[in-house]
């Protein structure tokens, strides 16, 4: 790993468990797409995850991966480059995980800058790598180089557009669905919670009459 010392231990066993998560031949599979993806010049790394650690970490590999996924006038990432200042290959890698999020991949997928550059981490980079290549693959829009079979095709919903005689249609069985109130009346309705008032009808005394209690 780069510029880290030794892990001692709690430190050190976090450290192992998340490198048990690395996967070797996920390894493998990252890096024929990116070849496939950037272009036969790129050097292949030698098997292994600080390998591939060092091959990506300076940045440029990465950001000419996002570039690869563009129209040659829509790269997001306009100038790469080639440099040794540690400052700026950390700012190629950040300007990649921008990129990488604007082209769909989640949030929860994106890995930081530190689990590439020194190593933290190597299986979220592998883990943003795939969710990169699932999200190119989905899209389908020729810009995705390489075998299909390598990434998993997102499913995605599919929007359905109605013509304005359907919509005109379904406004107007909404309306016999709900009916209708013309000519309704509100006369000898009493409001919400006033008291009915009732009429009294007494039946006629006869005062002093016969019958009359």
């Amino acid at each position: 790993m780069a510029n880290r010392g030794p892990s001692y231990g709690l430190s050190r066993e976090v450290q192992e468990k998340i490198e048990q998560k690395y996967n070797s031949e996920l390894e493998a599979r990252l890096v024929d797409w990116i070849i496939a993806q950037c272009g036969d010049d790129l050097p292949r790394p030698d098997p292994g995850r600080q390998n591939f650690q060092k091959w990506l970490m300076d940045g440029t590999i990465l950001c000419r991966l996002i570039n690869s996924l563009y129209p040659s006038d829509l790269q997001p990432i306009k100038k790469i480059p080639e440099t040794r200042m540690v400052f700026k290959q950390m700012e190629k890698i950040s300007q990649f995980l921008e990129a990488a999020e604007v082209y769909g991949v989640t949030r929860g997928d994106i890995f930081q800058t530190v689990d590439l550059w020194e190593g933290k981490d190597m299986a979220a980079v592998q883990r943003t790598l795939m969710a990169l290549g699932s999200e190119a693959l989905t899209k389908d829009d020729g810009y995705y180089r390489g075998n299909k079979d390598w990434f998993h095709r997102k499913v995605k919903g599919q929007r359905r557009e109605f013509s304005e005689e359907q919509l005109r249609q379904g406004r107007a069985l909404i309306g016999l669905q709900m009916g209708s109130n013309r000519g309704a009346s509100q006369a000898g309705m009493t409001s919400y919670g006033m008291p009915r008032q009732i009429m009294r009808y007494d039946s006629p005394r006869h005062n002093g009459e016969p019958g009359s209690p």
